[in-house]
């Protein structure tokens, strides 16, 4: 099984640029072709939330018009940036199948990696938090299978990875989430966005894995001092493979001109 991973596209409305500088809707359209060239393709893509620039309706439509491009199903998170009333009004359904109230919650079960979507959001808020409501359910669904491989996704990371922007936003529940995450030893991973970096990090027994943004790359000063700061990068995004012998291998993938490939050997 192959999952893509894109998240932070911080969509603005057409013809604009978020923050007046970052041409974000020309990336999201690269990576999605790149993804479509994909050998193999892709089962499916994981969109981590902060869709949106700034929760507007007619920038969610732009996102479902532009990742109806994809040749694969999508599912959808929501991030601080993003309405959950304008992304549900727009993805709900097939790339949003949430029935839980209030909360864009949802399990994907038909692939041979089950797939736990998590509402990390405070609307108005940077920060994310897994209240008990949200806790007890993801509890629930975790309970119904102990061994089926599991992957939870969820916007916010519930660790600090040392990015200011992103470590100071909070995050609200975090040690009753981490024990109820170590209860469960077939949750191979829990992937996410919002620090628009690619890293990962053992946790709770399990690895918690962020994906780059696409090209809204954030400053990483581990003195945690300097003001929050962006790079115009080239977007990326990341590969989860289910390897035969029962791993979950991440790839970072960075969508760049480059020559090549090359043999080793003549």
């Amino acid at each position: 099984m192959l999952i893509a991973q894109i998240s932070d596209t911080h969509l603005t409305v057409k013809g604009t640029n978020a923050y007046g500088v970052a041409p974000v809707a020309e990336n999201l359209v690269s990576c999605i072709e790149h993804i479509n060239r994909l050998i193999p393709m892709p089962d499916l893509v994981l969109v981590t939330g902060d869709i949106t620039y700034s929760g507007r309706l007619e920038e969610a439509e732009l996102a479902l018009e532009l990742l109806n491009i994809l040749n694969c199903p999508f599912y959808v998170i929501p991030g601080n940036h993003d309405s959950r009333d304008n992304l549900w009004s727009v993805f709900g359904g097939a790339a949003c199948p949430s029935s839980f109230q209030g909360f864009l919650n949802y399990v994907i079960d038909e692939y041979p990696i089950r797939l736990i979507a998590l509402d990390s959001i405070v609307p108005g808020e940077p920060g994310g938090e897994v209240c008990s409501t949200r806790l007890n359910w993801l509890d629930s669904r975790l309970s119904e299978d102990h061994e089926k491989p599991t992957v939870i996704f969820m916007h916010h990371p519930p660790v600090k990875f040392g990015v200011l922007e992103t470590d100071s936003d909070g995050f609200v529940g975090i040690q009753k989430l981490g024990e109820v995450i170590e209860k469960y030893q077939n949750i191979k991973s829990v992937v996410c966005g919002h620090i628009h970096l690619q890293a990962h990090v053992a946790w709770r027994g399990t690895v918690v894995a962020t994906a780059p943004s696409l090209g809204l790359r954030l400053s990483l000063d581990l003195t945690l001092e300097k003001p929050s700061q962006f790079y115009l990068d080239a977007p990326g995004y990341l590969l989860h493979y289910w390897h035969p012998d029962g791993n979950l291998v991440s790839h970072s993938v960075s969508i760049r001109n480059a020559e090549g490939p090359f043999l080793f050997e003549e």
